[in-house]
């Protein structure tokens, strides 16, 4: 198993590094640039070369390609020119934020989506079956923007004097602070550390800063605003891990050692469980690796309606404003993300099936 993560881990490096190149000249072939996008359309001639020997943006390109690998190397993401603040540093403040929101799309796609998918295949041809699956088509067919726009709505607008209402935007109410557990439990940082910095990525993750430090009136204001974008962005992966999972399982519960389990006599929900869900798994698992992949990278819709800071919507503004730093480096992080999705994804296959793991 060692010498399979160590090989898949070394066929990840060509990957990230083309990546790191391809969108180094992407974001320099769309027209435009940094200082006419930040200084206005009227920025003088020499201002702009000012501004570029400054920010090393008229060396050749090949240098200023050579001189972002190295950095990059060195974990060192370069400067934002829009927020005048390292990247690294965005990432700490940006990050937390969109992984919470793709991990809990997740877990209700995942939740809801098998359990749906194992119903409908249990109940095959029924009215259940068509009901799941005409849900699973509408699911796919939603806009996110226009789903979250309704929600908002719905649980802002029209039922703001009940219990089930939510909030609609931000991610904690005015007033409410969330206290990084660090503070709270008394350590003592040193100010620009990789120590310091980690703690403070983690600390941002608001929903398990709060639990962890029993802050419960900061942890539930924090799941109440996560609810309804998590919602949202959940929906099309929800119908499409569904509809695989009860493709999966009714050709997996056709087989022969399925019905030589129940000719033993064992329980249909140990049929399902043991014999079935379990052997039609690798396809959906594959399924939610690469649905987790394409959350964490966009949720700018789902940011932008919900009014969340996170890395989709900084990458937005990065884009249309010609933040070449920031646009490579949450790019790194996004191809990062998928690298070891798909390496957790590869792992789950020899659990789910042993004849994987002796190949």
């Amino acid at each position: 198993m060692l010498g399979f993560i160590t090989r898949r881990t070394l066929t990840a490096i060509p990957v990230l590094l083309g990546i790191v190149i391809v969108v180094f000249f992407l974001i320099r072939a769309i027209p435009g640039d940094p200082c006419t996008s930040l200084l206005g359309e009227r920025a003088t001639e020499a201002a702009c070369e000012r501004f570029d020997a400054a920010n090393g943006l008229n060396d050749p390109i090949f240098v200023q390609l050579w001189i972002y690998m190295r950095n990059v190397f060195t974990f060192n993401l370069g400067e934002s020119v829009r927020f005048s603040v390292p990247v690294n540093q965005l990432l700490i403040e940006r990050l937390p934020l969109t992984t919470e929101l793709a991990l809990s799309a997740l877990t209700i796609a995942v939740v809801v989506g098998v359990s749906l998918g194992v119903i409908a295949a249990m109940r095959h041809n029924s009215l259940v079956d068509t009901g799941v699956m005409a849900f699973a088509n509408i699911g796919v067919s939603m806009p996110v923007f226009w789903l979250g726009l309704m929600l908002a709505y719905v649980f802002a607008l029209l039922l703001k004097d009940t219990p089930f209402a939510l909030p609609p935007t931000g991610r904690l109410t005015a007033g409410v602070f969330s206290v990084p557990y660090y503070e709270v439990w008394g350590w003592n940082l040193q100010e620009d550390t990789f120590w310091a910095q980690l703690n403070e990525y983690i600390a941002n993750h608001y929903i398990f800063n709060n639990f962890i430090t029993l802050q419960w009136e900061v942890y539930w204001d924090a799941v109440k605003h996560m609810i309804l974008p998590a919602v949202a962005l959940a929906t099309i992966p929800l119908a499409i891990i569904a509809r695989i999972t009860r493709s999966s399982l009714l050709e997996v519960m056709g087989t022969d050692y399925v019905r030589t389990a129940r000719a033993k006599g064992a329980k249909e929900g140990r049929v399902i469980i043991r014999h079935g869900l379990r052997n039609s798994m690798l396809p959906v698992v594959t399924i939610i690796g690469l649905q987790l992949g394409l959350l964490l990278g966009g949720a700018v819709l789902t940011e932008t309606v919900f009014g969340l800071a996170g890395v989709g919507r900084a990458l937005f503004d990065a884009i249309t404003g010609r933040d070449y730093a920031v646009v490579q480096g949450f790019t790194v992080i996004i191809a990062l993300g998928y690298v070891i999705v798909n390496l957790l994804v590869d792992l789950s296959y020899g659990y789910l099936d042993p004849r994987i793991r002796v190949q």
